[in-house]
């Protein structure tokens, strides 16, 4: 693996044609087509996705051109945005709703304004969604809806283009978010048809002209998110965990810890959203501090590591708040 991180991204020499990601992508001209939509979004391969603004169009991540890339971006992230089929197809949707704004320039118009803000408004660093909003659809995670209005609306166009639509009734007690989903119906049976005014095939950012190695573009991508949390977690972890002597001779919670370690970050990210390699660095921190008050692990494991995974769940969320850090990828 370390001469891999040594190769230059444009050297890789990976395609969107014959890898796993050509019957996705195949899939969602075809969801187009289902809808009558005319529009396609042309598609090529950079560091990361992304739909440059006013591109109707957008990249795709390179990792996902070949299974060995899989394996480090899994080894280096812990995770693999877009690795499963569900989804890259969740997220093909989103970045074709930014290439469709984008083509027929959707955020000109006053109801899309009226519905989803400004489309110039500054795109934060950092956002604080309000998890139990009723103004915003929930298709990717860490409600990055309520992130941007550009945001706002790709959410909401992937939502309205999912197979088997369902959302009138998903979010018939959702007021806010079903006007929205109304409003891009009835948009796109207008447009659907039509041929958008902007067609230029522009491509940003291509994978053949970045000369940044493998291993420089995994050290900016984790430097974005391991994130500094203060290390009080005692409280926390003595609720848990027992430092009385009457149970020295039960499993060191550092050992359980780290067994377990795999299970209850993805336990965590399923149920949070937020990124396995943030929840991985707080891990850290509290195993190194169980080793140092010398807990013990006692009582039944699945509980154990239930309590410890809805502990830290909470952790991060409060932490995450309390500093107006939520990170999202944009």
């Amino acid at each position: 693996m370390p001469a891999l991180l040594r190769v230059r991204l444009r050297d890789l020499g990976v395609a969107i044609e014959k890898s796993w990601l050509e019957p996705r992508v195949d899939q969602l001209r075809r969801e187009l087509l289902d809808r009558s939509l005319v529009f396609q979004p042309h598609i090529w391969m950079s560091e990361e996705w992304f739909s440059p603004l006013g591109v109707p169009g957008f990249a795709v991540p390179f990792y996902l051109a070949h299974p060995r890339l899989v394996r480090l971006e899994r080894s280096q992230m812990l995770d693999v945005e877009g690795g499963t089929h569900t989804e890259c197809m969740r997220i093909l949707r989103h970045e074709t709703g930014h290439a469709i704004q984008h083509a027929y320039r959707l955020h000109r118009r006053r109801r899309w304004r009226q519905l989803f803000g400004s489309s110039t408004e500054r795109y934060p660093e950092y956002y604080r969604p309000n998890p139990a909003s009723k103004r915003h659809v929930q298709h990717l995670r860490l409600w990055y809806a309520q992130s941007h209005p550009d945001e706002d609306f790709a959410e909401t166009f992937a939502v309205w283009m999912r197979p088997r639509r369902r959302w009138r009734a998903r979010y018939a007690a959702w007021p806010g978010a079903l006007e929205k989903l109304e409003y891009v119906d009835e948009l796109m049976a207008e447009i659907g048809g039509r041929t958008p005014p902007v067609v230029a095939r522009t491509i940003v950012e291509p994978l053949n002209r970045i000369a940044t190695t493998l291993g420089e573009h995994y050290a900016q991508r984790r430097a974005r998110y391991v994130l500094e949390f203060p290390n009080t977690y005692d409280r926390d972890l003595l609720r848990i965990f027992s430092r009385d002597p009457a149970h020295r001779a039960a499993p060191s919670a550092t050992a359980f810890l780290r067994r377990h370690r795999t299970v209850i970050r993805q336990l965590v990210a399923r149920w949070s959203g937020e990124y396995q390699l943030t929840l991985d660095a707080v891990l850290t921190d509290m195993i190194t501090r169980c080793r140092e008050l010398k807990l013990r692990a006692v009582g039944s494991e699945r509980q154990l590591v239930t309590n410890f995974a809805v502990m830290l769940a909470v952790t991060v969320t409060r932490v995450l708040h309390s500093q107006r850090r939520e990170w999202i990828a944009l």
